[in-house]
């Protein structure tokens, strides 16, 4: 038996992941548990969770897989620093001292937080390998192109790759500072949302306003290419060197400071909301575009935070160039846990894949579940009256339409993974009653799930997930994936061996085999030759610099 740990930490979303023997038995986010919202610390409740699920010993881990390389990261900071200093002097006096303490001494943190896993091997995969095989490997495809974007992991802000089988191979790259991620939080920031958490927010703004200023962006803020790849004009930002993600000249062109968290919304807000809406889809059109341009494939896989963006993703779905799209449930942070894990068992240990019609994933049901008797058990201590439903639909909507209960909170079956999932907890009221919405809405605020369970309904493992993002269950749901048009295409047959697939180098410097213990310091290695990109510059990363078209990886 191999069993493997995944885990992301330490910036935000912590989450941990288990697989034993490539099946995945547990993932959960930190959160969950401790109830912090975005919880950044170690996962030690999500840990626990994932070993009690397995029935499994800390002793017992074969491999420790963590979802970022720190030293790279390490790199990166340092780099910036150096080149915008004297300014950022503030900010690096900040993030200094938790970086020479703690962070880039990662592996011995690691082993002191998993005191018990004495025997197991430490692996470190660069972030958007872990954001890529989390979209690829749970994945109903054979093979599929995978795209990840979101702020930045070490260097590269957005990757482009194919996943074939039980490989994934990263193809181009687009690096920091030039990130969509970082551009839709800069707008998340000024529109006075917090930053890594009120995005969802500013997409949800966009619709009740117009795209004014969409051209202000194209055109002071963004070099945009065919391509999707971009440059940002960074004297309007200040995320390198500053402690915000906007500076002065901004604010200037977009007609003011930034507004204030809580205060009232002008609809000079919802404006700008539309317009950074409208620009980042056309940057993740373009980008498919190039990605099926350059793999001719007809599915596509996505993670990365910007792969939350559900919007973009239905313009994607609509217009875009690929029949099929999947779309990773824990897309931020927090699949990389997952990702981690399933890069060690299919690309380091080379182990056999076999695509599920569905996916791996189990529609996402991969947290805490609590039995009928846990459930009793907190009400009775809690004095709250409940019910067992056993059958069904005429008892549930008589009592909903005589209006005795009000609320009415149900559970079925195990939590989803990440927390953006409705955790197979509902909250059931007839909105015919005035008082229910407001009530509804201070049930949700305090993120009501475990104390007042009403309803047992029967078990769902027998049904299939709608979609990709573990939403709402039917008997008679369709696959898995999106789907365009209404043909439902069979995964094709696995039978030929897995020699078929070449021999090459594992992404990133990766050996090709895991005999020794993986160190997060090596160097990266050539990749196999790929295709030119024309006019591509080989100079500095940072501002001022003409790198910022999509990059061969190297």
């Amino acid at each position: 038996m191999t069993s493997i740990l995944g885990i992301s930490a330490f910036y935000h979303d912590s989450a941990a992941a288990l697989i034993v023997d490539g099946r995945i038995v547990a993932a959960a986010q930190e959160e969950r548990f401790s109830r912090r919202k975005q919880d950044s610390e170690f996962p030690r409740q999500a840990v626990d969770y994932c070993l009690r699920e397995a029935g499994i010993q800390p002793s017992e881990l074969n491999y420790v897989a963590f979802y970022e390389k720190p030293m790279l990261k390490f790199d990166r900071l340092l780099e910036t620093y150096f080149a915008f200093a004297p300014a950022g002097f503030s900010s690096f006096r900040q993030a200094m001292p938790l970086w020479l303490r703690d962070k880039i001494f990662m592996r011995r943190m690691l082993r002191g937080e998993l005191a018990g896993a004495k025997n197991a091997r430490f692996v470190f995969t660069e972030h958007h390998e872990s954001h890529a095989a989390s979209a690829f490997f749970p994945s109903p495809f054979d093979d599929a192109a995978i795209l990840t974007i979101d702020g930045v992991g070490e260097w590269s802000t957005a990757t482009m790759g194919t996943g074939d089988g039980n490989r994934i191979e990263l193809l181009r790259e687009l690096k920091f500072p030039h990130s969509l991620g970082l551009l839709y939080s800069a707008f998340t920031y000024y529109c006075g949302f917090k930053v890594n958490s009120g995005e969802y927010k500013l997409m949800g703004l966009a619709p009740y306003g117009l795209p004014k200023f969409a051209d202000a962006i194209r055109e002071h803020l963004l070099d945009l290419q065919p391509d999707g790849s971009f440059r940002m004009n960074m004297e309007y930002f200040n995320y390198c060197q500053g402690l915000t993600m906007t500076n002065r000249r901004f604010h200037e062109l977009f007609g003011g400071p930034p507004r204030s968290p809580e205060s009232q919304l002008e609809q000079r807000h919802m404006d700008l909301a539309a317009s950074i809406q409208v620009v980042t889809e056309e940057i993740v059109l373009s980008m498919t575009r190039e990605l099926h341009r350059l793999t001719q494939k007809k599915n596509l896989v996505l993670a990365g935070g910007v792969a939350l963006n559900c919007v973009a993703n239905g313009r994607l779905l609509r217009e875009g160039p690929f029949s099929q799209v999947w779309i990773q449930p824990a897309a931020g942070d927090a699949g990389g846990a997952l990702g981690a894990a399933l890069f060690t068992w299919h690309q380091l240990l080379e182990k056999p894949r076999q695509a599920s019609p569905n996916d791996s994933q189990s529609g996402s049901f991969l947290g805490p579940r609590f039995s009928e008797k846990e459930i009793e058990k907190t009400l009775a201590a809690r004095g709250i009256s409940s019910s067992r439903i056993r059958s069904t639909r005429r008892r549930k909507s008589g009592r909903l339409v005589s209006g005795k209960d009000g609320i009415w909170p149900a559970c079925s079956w195990r939590a989803k993974h990440p927390r953006r999932c409705q955790k197979s907890r509902n909250a059931i009221g007839d909105e015919r009653q005035n008082k229910i919405s407001r009530e509804l809405s201070a049930v949700c605020s305090v993120r009501f799930t475990r104390a007042c369970i009403g309803l047992f309904r029967a078990s769902t493992r027998d049904r299939k997930p709608i979609h990709a993002a573990g939403g709402s269950h039917s008997r008679t749901a369709s696959p898995t994936s999106f789907r365009r048009g209404t043909s439902h295409d069979e995964p094709r047959s696995r039978s030929s061996a897995q020699s078929e697939y070449p021999s090459f180098q594992c992404a990133r410097g990766h050996s090709r085999r895991l005999q020794r213990t993986h160190s997060d310091r090596g160097r990266r290695t050539a990749w196999p030759a790929l295709p030119a990109i024309e006019n591509v510059r080989q100079t500095h990363r940072l501002p001022n610099a003409g790198e910022h078209k999509f990059q061969r990886s190297r």
